[in-house]
């Protein structure tokens, strides 16, 4: 068995900012799932929160998931998020 190409590959990132994000808003992580109109498992989100690497395609269905779960804002306005509020690291 060959060793892994980069074998100094970083894969935790320590807890992101999606973790204090959902728990401020109190948006749980079954919320997310059950917002979600694409394949999202409770798994994908725990780990996104954990800081455990994930590809840039999962953090664009967590993206999608927390804009249509996330809560209106002051005045009714629904808020967007990006991904840099989201994550501190890119795949």
């Amino acid at each position: 068995m060959e060793p892994h190409p980069e074998p100094n590959l970083e894969r935790e990132f320590g807890p992101q900012p999606l973790d204090s994000l959902l728990t401020g808003l109190g948006v749980d992580n079954h919320a997310l799932v059950a917002a979600s109109t694409e394949q999202l498992t409770h798994k994908q989100v725990q780990k996104a929160r954990k800081g455990r690497y994930i590809t840039i395609n999962l953090q664009r269905k967590i993206l999608r998931a927390l804009n249509g779960a996330a809560p209106s804002g002051e005045g009714g306005e629904k808020v967007a998020y990006e991904l840099g509020q989201l994550f501190n690291y890119r795949p």
